[in-house]
């Protein structure tokens, strides 16, 4: 009966010490936010999500679905506990958001100069043809006009859309500054495709914890130490290796990888 409790004992005590785990959910298409290299997914956000919640004594697991929309549709329903994401009206429904962003982001319009598009303002672009990722979301102004025209073509993955906008498919991309610079350094045939010089937006990347998760009544402990990851240079620092990494997994060999 001794021998029996002390197991029970010694059980208990090898569970309490288990981390308990997060469910993050990611898709890898945004370098250098977030990419993959054919083994594990890299880069800022996921780097950022596994320091933050490592420190506040969470084991993270990585997740990747099929397309941006269902990472946010999972969240929604408590089935994954933390994604990165642009903070809107509809995702604050069934999300809490970190007041202190992670990443300040320039939306820009990539074009293909042997296709010239004149675009002064926002509703210039319902004259054109565009490309987007299934999911994303660029502001009130830009969804309403979207949906109002239907005048985009949606994709699961980046390359699809920088394909199209070579061939002369579609006549825009919209992206992330920062990321379409990336993939247009590296891509065949892509020495026509440019961003233009006036972003069309400015948005920023946060913290989204849903609401079903028990996360969320952690928010405020978030929020201190993705303070202290900020103030301490983590996020630049974690940024920049992420730019040097991806550039240099695109120059090995295919073999090495």
């Amino acid at each position: 009966m001794r021998r029996l409790l002390g197991l029970v004992l010694m059980l208990a005590a090898g569970n309490s010490l288990a981390l308990e785990k997060v469910r993050y959910c990611d898709y890898p298409v945004y370098p250098p936010v977030t990419w993959s290299d054919g083994k594990q997914v890299r880069g800022l956000a996921p780097s950022v999500v596994q320091k933050l919640f490592g420190e506040l004594g969470y084991e993270v697991e990585i997740v990747v679905l099929g397309n941006w929309k269902r990472c946010l549709l999972d969240a929604a329903e408590g089935q994954v506990d933390v994604v990165m994401a642009y903070r809107t009206a509809q995702r604050e429904q069934s999300m809490l958001f970190s007041t202190l962003p992670v990443l300040r982001e320039e939306v820009a319009l990539f074009i293909n100069r042997q296709h010239p598009v004149q675009v002064e303002r926002l509703q210039d672009l319902t004259r054109y043809r565009g490309g987007l990722l299934i999911g994303e979301s660029y502001g009130v102004e830009f969804d309403r006009m979207v949906a109002q025209h239907n005048n985009i073509e949606w994709v699961s993955e980046n390359r699809q859309n920088f394909g199209k906008l070579i061939r002369g498919r579609i006549d825009f991309i919209t992206q992330e500054r920062r990321t379409g610079q990336l993939y247009v350094e590296n891509l065949p045939g892509a020495q026509d495709i440019v961003a233009l010089p006036n972003a069309l937006s400015v948005d920023y990347l946060r913290i989204a914890v849903s609401r079903r998760s028990p996360l969320a009544r952690r928010m405020p402990e978030i929020e201190s130490q993705l303070q202290r990851m900020v103030d301490a240079g983590d996020i630049e620092r974690l940024l920049n290796e992420s730019e040097v990494s991806y550039r240099n997994m695109l120059h090995l060999p295919a073999n090495a990888k």
